[in-house]
Parts: C-alpha cells; sequence; structure tokens
C-alpha cells in the first residue's frame, strides 16, 4: 500500500532524511519512532505530498507520487502535527468543508459529517469555533478530517498528543478497528502506543532507519527481556548464590524497596529456576514478576547508545 524507495530530503547542507526505504502492507499498523528531530514528521509529510522530496520514489496504493500527486492524496487521510485548521470556522462548518473537499456528494456530505462527529465525540463542540476548542478537542476534529472521505491510508503525526488518558484509549480503539482494511503509519513519542496499536515498529535516528521490528521483537532485544523482579528481604550471600547460577547473567538489588532484579544470560527463561530458588531456601517473596522487557531501554540504545554518527553535513 506504501512503498517509499530511497527517500532522501534535504534543507541546503541539512539532511533530514537519508536514503529512507521501507514498505507498508494493507491492515498493517506501522510505528514511525524516533528523538525529536530525526526525520518522522518530515517522512510523513513526504508520503502525503506535503514536501518534495530531494530524491527517491514514493508508491501509494499503486500510485506513483510524482507522476499523480492528486490520485495519491485521494487515497490518504493526514493528520499532520498540531492538527493545523481554520480557527474562525465552527467545527460542523470545518467538517463539511473538508467533506466538499474531499468530493464527497452533497447527498452524503451530512451523513458522513454525522459520522465522524459520533466516532470522535464531537457532538458537544459541534457548533464551537475551533479556535475555542481545548487541544484535545482540537487533535479529535483533525482526526474526524483525516477519516472522513474513508482512505485507503491513514498518515497520522502524534495522534493522541493533547488528549487525557480516556481520549488516548478511544482514539487508540479507532486506530485498531479501522487497520483491518487500512494501511496505518503513525508517529508518536509515547512508547506505551506502540504496544497499543502497533504490528510493527521503525525506529529512525538522524534520517536513517536504525530498527524495524515487531514490538516484542524490540522487547527481546531489552537486557530486561525475560527478567525476574522480585520483592522480598534478603541476604546478600543469597543474592550472590543466585548470581553464580550459570542461567543468571546479572543480579540488581535496590535496597530501599527491597527489590530484586535478576537478568537471564542471553534472555533465555528462568523464572522457574528463580522461583524453585527462593522456595528452597524459605525466602518470603511479596510480588514475584517476569518482564517482557523495557521499550524505553531499546530506544535508548539504539537512538543514543548505538548512534550512527552521522553528521548530517553533506559536501
Amino acid at each position: 500500500m506504501i512503498e517509499c524507495k530511497n527517500l532522501t530530503k534535504r534543507f541546503n547542507k541539512f539532511v533530514a532524511v537519508d536514503d529512507l526505504s521501507f514498505i507498508a502492507n494493507k491492515g498493517e499498523v506501522l510505528g514511525f519512532l524516533g528523538p525529536n528531530g530525526a526525520g518522522k514528521s518530515t517522512t510523513m509529510k513526504m508520503i502525503t505530498g506535503f514536501l518534495q522530496p530531494t530524491s527517491g520514489q514514493i508508491n501509494v496504493c499503486g500510485i506513483d507520487l510524482f507522476q499523480d500527486p492528486l490520485g495519491v492524496k485521494n487515497k490518504i487521510g493526514y493528520l499532520p502535527e498540531g492538527a493545523p485548521s481554520y480557527d474562525e470556522m465552527r467545527v460542523c462548518d470545518f467538517l463539511r468543508f473538508i467533506a466538499q473537499m474531499r468530493g464527497i456528494s452533497k447527498e452524503l456530505v451530512a451523513t458522513k459529517v454525522d459520522e465522524v462527529v459520533d466516532r470522535m465525540s464531537l457532538e458537544k463542540v459541534y457548533y464551537q469555533r475551533i479556535e475555542t476548542l481545548s487541544k484535545g478537542f482540537k487533535r479529535r476534529v483533525g482526526l474526524a478530517q483525516a477519516i472522513i472521505h474513508d482512505p485507503e491510508v491513514l498518515v497520522l503525526d502524534e495522534p493522541t498528543d493533547g488528549l487525557d488518558p480516556n481520549q488516548k484509549h478511544d482514539v487508540r480503539k479507532l486506530i485498531t478497528s479501522m487497520a483491518k482494511d487500512k494501511t496505518i503509519i503513525l508517529s508518536t513519542h509515547i512508547l506505551e502506543e506502540v504496544h497499543a496499536v502497533c504490528d510493527r515498529a521503525i525506529i529512525i535516528a538522524d534520517g536513517r532507519i536504525v530498527a524495524d521490528n515487531s514490538p516484542s521483537e524490540l522487547e527481546n532485544m531489552s537486557r530486561y527481556h525475560n527478567a525476574v523482579t522480585f520483592d522480598a528481604d534478603i541476604d546478600f550471600s543469597l543474592l550472590e548464590n543466585i548470581k553464580n547460577m550459570s542461567c543468571v547473567r546479572d543480579v540488581e538489588y535496590k535496597a530501599k524497596w527491597k527489590k530484586t532484579t535478576v537478568f537471564p544470560a542471553q534472555g533465555i527463561y528462568i523464572f522457574d529456576e528463580i522461583s524453585d530458588f527462593l522456595k528452597k531456601n524459605k525466602i518470603s517473596v511479596t510480588r514475584l514478576t517476569m518482564e517482557a522487557g523495557r521499550l524505553d531501554e531499546v530506544f535508548r540504545n539504539i537512538t543514543l547508545g548505538k548512534n550512527t554518527q552521522k553528521n548530517k553535513e553533506v559536501a
């Protein structure tokens, strides 16, 4: 549904996106992750035709963006960063205007507007001017305009930015429900959002792809993958015994909370071994858990610890 080949964007000598290539398939929610300035929003702007690439190729639903930009834009729903809109317009007038601009027939405009108002829970602000809305409601209006024409591809830049926890849950639920027959690319800095909605995550640093994996595959890269944590009052000699187990790589103990984390050798499953050890030594445990892995740690390692060392200057 979306294919980018050798996508590059330069602003004078600054390289914002550097030879990016990836494919997003139908029914897939693809998360774009990366630190600020990594090139996420620039890539999205190029895919939607908002920004002209310096070089490279973009195909959306089999249409070459450079040969038929209008054809591509008809296939895409786009929520830019900041959800820009016409502040002086009322929500109802703005959505009717977008419906007309999207080529929806006059007979269906009212129906389509009512549908997105209901999906985004905009009834209470229907007649309000957009400039009077809270940041959360402005974001929901932005999402409404992106989906009003039922596009095959959705490009969402920070779709839950400014929303409260309940609103975030509703938007994520909406994204998941729409993903069955659409291709969705979303940029986010909220790692829990990757777990909640994404089938796959691309991590970008310095304009380059540094990881392309499923959320579970990224978690497997964490030192916390299959780590066992327990809360107990335990002698240091027993901690040393745990550390010397062949299946254990390291042990971390936080005395203030009497919390011990046992890191497995090469991410292997050690829960049973640690549980048996605690029982054998009659250690009273108030909590015993095993971690899947920590995306925030993997994100930091990939974007900082394993920096590409690219200086982003070109001759």
